[in-house]
Formats: C-alpha cells, sequence, structure tokens
C-alpha cells in the first residue's frame, strides 16, 4: 500500500485532534487538502463565501466547544482574506488552527503569482505560525501547531506549499491526542495572604469581574457577600457573572450601564477578577488589585497595589476564609444606587414605544430577549447590537453571546452563527446582525441556504452605521457617508431561499419574532429601526463632549436596559444580610 500524501497526513492529524470540519473556500493550492477531506470519514469541508467567514466561524465554534476548530485559504489572496477572523479568534482566546497554502515551493521568492508571505503576516495575529518546507516536518509541524491554539488559547498556523501537499509522507503520522484542557494556575501562598491582608484593611471594596470568571460564579458570589462588596462586570463578563448575583450593579466602560463605574471609583480597593479591561479611563488608576492566570496581563491597563498570579477560582477558594466579614453600608449605597440610575431613566425607552414608528431597537432587543429560548448562542455584529446585547439580553448560566468584543471588526455575526450551529445543530443561533454588518459578508447569506443552517438572523436595519453616526455626533463633526439607504434584505434572503419577515410596525414584532425563530431552517427577521434611537440627552454639556469614550458613556449610562432595572430593584431587596453585630 502506497504512503499517504502529506495532505491526507494532516487531514488525519486534525481527526485526532478532534476536528469536525474545515471552513474555507477551495482552489488551487488548497485543492489536495479538500480532495483528501472529502475522502475522510468523519471530517466535512464547509464551503463559505468568504475566508473572512471561515475564520470568524471557526472562532465562534471553538469559543462555544473548547476544542480546536480549522479554517484554510488558498494561496495569496485566498488566505489572506482569513486575517479578520483569525484577529478575532486570537485575541478572543479561541483554540484556531489556520491551514495556509502557498504557492509551488521552488517558487517563493521570486515574486510568483499570487506570492504573499503568511508567515510573516499572520505573525501578529497567532501563537505559531511556521512554513512547512518539507515532508520530513510533518507531522511535528501541525502537531506543535495545534499544541500552541489550544495550550495557549488562540491561533497556530501552518503554512503549506501547494505542491507538497501532492508528495508522499516522508514519516509515519502515529497517532497522538492534544491536550485540550489545559491546568489551573494556583495562587502563591503569600500571594493570598497579602491579598487577604488587603481586602481586610480596606473599609470598602468593589469586585470587577471579567471573561476569567466563567467557572468562577460561586467563587465570585461567595467572596462579595464576605466582603459585602458590590460587583460589576465586562461586556466578557456579563454572561458568566450576572445571572444569579444579588451583588450586581452594571458595566462600566463605552457601553456601560449602571452603578458600576461609581461603586469602582468609590471604593478604598478595587479589585480586577479575570479581567483585561482596556479602557483605563474607566479605571480609577489607584488603590487596584488585580488576580489573571496570565501573568503578561497584571497591570498592563493600569497600576497595580498589588498583582496575583492566578486562576481566579482557584485564588477566590484560597482567599475567602481569610477575610474577615464588612459592614454592608457600602454595597447598600451601591445597589441603591444602581437601582436608582436604571429606574430613573428607563421610562424614556419604553413609552409608547410599542407603537412607535420607526421601530424603536430597544424595545425590539427587550422583546427578542423574552422570545429566545433560555439557552440561546446569540452572536452579536460590532457597532449598536452591542449595545443591544448589553443592555437587553439576559445571562441566566446557559445563554452564551459570541461577539468581536476584542477586535471589533464588523460582519461578525453571521459568520459566527454559522460556527455555533454547526457545532451545535439543536440549540436556537440568533444573529444579531447590523444592516451594515450583514451587507459586508452578505455571500453568508449563501451559505446558510446551501447547507440549510438553521440559523436565526434578527437584522436591525436603520439604513446606517449607528455606532460611526454617533461617534462622529460626540466628536462635533457632521454625519457623513454614514446613511446605506434603503434595502430589503428580507427579499434578499427570499431570493436566496431562506425564511424571511420585514417587519416595520411595532404591533407586528412579537408575532414576527416569535415566527422566525420558531421556524424549523433557516429563517431572517429584518427589523426597520430608528436611526435617531440613541440621539445624546440634551442635558450632556459641551465640556463633557470631549470624545466618543465619555459621550458614549453618558448616552448609555442614561438609557434604558430593559428587565435588568427590575432585577436591580430585587437585589437591593433580597441581598443577603451579614450575620455580625453591629
Amino acid at each position: 500500500m502506497s504512503e499517504p500524501t502529506l495532505a491526507e497526513q494532516l487531514i488525519d492529524i486534525l481527526r485526532q485532534a478532534g476536528v469536525a470540519r474545515v471552513y474555507g473556500v477551495v482552489g488551487d493550492s488548497l485543492n489536495p487538502v479538500v480532495d483528501a477531506i472529502r475522502r475522510t470519514e468523519g471530517i466535512d469541508w464547509v464551503h463559505v463565501r468568504n475566508e473572512e467567514a471561515g475564520a470568524f466561524a471557526a472562532a465562534a465554534e471553538a469559543q462555544l466547544t473548547g476544542r480546536l476548530a480549522v479554517c484554510a485559504g488558498s494561496c495569496g489572496p485566498g488566505n489572506t482574506h482569513l486575517i479578520q477572523g483569525l484577529y478575532d479568534a486570537h485575541r478572543s482566546g479561541a483554540p484556531v488552527l489556520a491551514i495556509a497554502s502557498q504557492i509551488p515551493a521552488a517558487e517563493l521568492g521570486t515574486g510568483f503569482f499570487q506570492e504573499t508571505h503568511p508567515e510573516r503576516l499572520f505573525g501578529e495575529c497567532s501563537h505559531y505560525c511556521e512554513l512547512v518546507s518539507q515532508p520530513a516536518q510533518m507531522p511535528r509541524l501541525a502537531r506543535i501547531a495545534i499544541g500552541h491554539a489550544l495550550g495557549r488559547g488562540g491561533v497556530g498556523v501552518l503554512v503549506v506549499p501547494g505542491d507538497l501537499m501532492h508528495r508522499e509522507a516522508a514519516h509515519p503520522t502515529g497517532t497522538s491526542a492534544p491536550a485540550a484542557v489545559t491546568g489551573r494556575v494556583t495562587p502563591a501562598d503569600e500571594q493570598v495572604r497579602e491579598l487577604a491582608r488587603r481586602l481586610d484593611e480596606a473599609d470598602t471594596v468593589t469586585l470587577f469581574c471579567g471573561a476569567g470568571t466563567r467557572d468562577a460564579h460561586a467563587e465570585v458570589v461567595d467572596l462579595a457577600a464576605k466582603l459585602a462588596s458590590p460587583v460589576g462586570h465586562t461586556l466578557r463578563g456579563k454572561e458568566w457573572i450576572q445571572f444569579d448575583n444579588p451583588f450586581d450593579v452594571g458595566m462600566t466602560g463605552l457601553l456601560g450601564y449602571g452603578a458600576c463605574y461609581e461603586a469602582m471609583h468609590q471604593a478604598d480597593l478595587l479589585v480586577l477578577l479575570g479581567t483585561d479591561f482596556p479602557y483605563e479611563a474607566f479605571l480609577p488608576g489607584t488603590r487596584t488589585a488585580q488576580v489573571d492566570h496570565d501573568v503578561t496581563r497584571l497591570g498592563r491597563r493600569t497600576p497595580l497595589d498589588l498583582a496575583v498570579h492566578g486562576d481566579v477560582g482557584a485564588t477566590l477558594r484560597a482567599v475567602t476564609p481569610l477575610v474577615r466579614q464588612k459592614d454592608d453600608r457600602f454595597l447598600r449605597g451601591m445597589l441603591h444606587r444602581h437601582a436608582e440610575l436604571l429606574g430613573d431613566v428607563v421610562e424614556a425607552y419604553t413609552r409608547d414605544i410599542d407603537r412607535t414608528m420607526p421601530i424603536h431597537p430597544e424595545y425590539a432587543a427587550r422583546l427578542l430577549d423574552e422570545i429566545a429560548a433560555a439557552d440561546a448562542v446569540f452572536t452579536v455584529d460590532t457597532g449598536m447590537c452591542n449595545v443591544w446585547a448589553a443592555r437587553y439580553l439576559t445571562p441566566n448560566g446557559r445563554r452564551r453571546v459570541i461577539g468581536s468584543f476584542v477586535h471589533g471588526s464588523m460582519a461578525n455575526a453571521l459568520p459566527h452563527a454559522i460556527g455555533a450551529q454547526l457545532a451545535f445543530p439543536g440549540r436556537q443561533v440568533v444573529s444579531l446582525s447590523g444592516d451594515g454588518g450583514l451587507g459586508m459578508l452578505m455571500g453568508e447569506l449563501l451559505t446558510v441556504a446551501m447547507y440549510r443552517i438553521p440559523v436565526k438572523i434578527v437584522t436591525f436595519n436603520n439604513s446606517a452605521l449607528g455606532m460611526v453616526k454617533l461617534e462622529m455626533m460626540v466628536d462635533g463633526l457632521p454625519d457623513y457617508g454614514t446613511d446605506q439607504g434603503p434595502v430589503d434584505y428580507s427579499a434578499i434572503a427570499k431570493a436566496a431561499g431562506i425564511h424571511a419577515v420585514r417587519i416595520e410596525d411595532p404591533a407586528d414584532l412579537r408575532h414576527g419574532l416569535a415566527e422566525g425563530l420558531a421556524h424549523p431552517g433557516p429563517a431572517l427577521v429584518e427589523l426597520v429601526t430608528d436611526p435617531n434611537a440613541l440621539a445624546i440627552p440634551p442635558h450632556v454639556t459641551a465640556a463633557e463632549v470631549k470624545g466618543f469614550g465619555l459621550a458614549a458613556t453618558k448616552v448609555v449610562l442614561d438609557g434604558g436596559v430593559g428587565r435588568m432595572v427590575d432585577l436591580a430593584r430585587a437585589n437591593l431587596r433580597n441581598v443577603p444580610r451579614p450575620s455580625f453585630t453591629r
């Protein structure tokens, strides 16, 4: 029996790593890989319309499953298209392997047709990026790339000339299962003791939580109860820490709401837990401790009084028994302030909105939150859809929210939804797509239609780049180039063979959303929404409007947040009382 080709060996390695599918666009130097997939049981080729979408799809699959996901691009323009999705995956910590096919090995360095250098291009958005220049380097380089993606959380890139893929493998493939689950970082005892000392010395403490609290919800709540501490969160931390949390005071940052900002700045000690929150203008800059499993993140956003290198859950389990119970006056004050901030302004975003045209996107997002499944996966476009997700999607410990929250790329929601739905075919996946994002990668509607992927695409169509419009306005510039003109996306979806509903009257929202979400196959629900839904409140002063960060924060801090006002009031009533004598 003849030896396997290098392409066959590579696909065998992917199967050993548990890979179920590869996203990409077939062509030239990539053809041997696609043909090897065709002849291999248990792995499929998913033909997307743009390699960028394939990389986004792989990123979402990897984030949701924790397993390796794979995308591929042919030489030159093919693999160059991967760049946005790979940046998104890498910065989100999603274990993704990219196969970047290359021109014939003998032509490298000659300026050959479609010649690029992926090993240079992808260096900044990967932990590992190497060129396979001869068959003898397989299967070792493939397993090293996979190990980097899984072990460090992010992207590994394998660059392989197409002509090498036809050649016989030089070494036996063997068997090897990658370490898909990494260990926990246990903090040093002296750091735990020092953290406990500082927590005890501070009269008031606020905890600020990011995505690193994913497996530490109980530990955060236990520590918050002991310290009588308000708990704020980032956008990426919201899904992991806000639910079943009587100490919640909302979110800070550009999309923030509630009392989180005040709680962070008024506390004697702020403790950052598993967060790499990048906006230093929203952090106090003093009286701060940080806990993170990645030592390179400690102190890179703000000066620290104490840095603790450790897994959040392990650290809090160690430190909570060492701290004394605190008085709850600061906590109650912040919970009251949180309820006040939300309650005073929510009426402005709920009054008569069930009759106002164009549709208020806030109202639509609130209804979507009510109708969507309890274990739905939401994928969210960058821009105003981030605002609706931050303010209206209610976490419960079972729902997931995926977005380009760190890289901030447009057009991520639909391809993210494709990857999420293929990974979880029986789960409801809802893409919150802006008309700008959907228009940018609209070809992926054809991918959805061809494979009958049952994603639900809820499109907020305000005929404008809403977030850009807001940015220009608060910067004192007239909005220009942001209006996109009216487009009937439901008609486009229908032409592609996708069930579609277009809603212009808010009275039709509940029925239309329910119909779309209940459809057994792919469905698009287009909402014609108000492009001025987030106008700046009239009380914002000229001194405050000095840039997008502050002005946008004023907008959303003064905006309604759906059912969160009820949650805030309930927490104020029901927060556990500490057992100590005053």
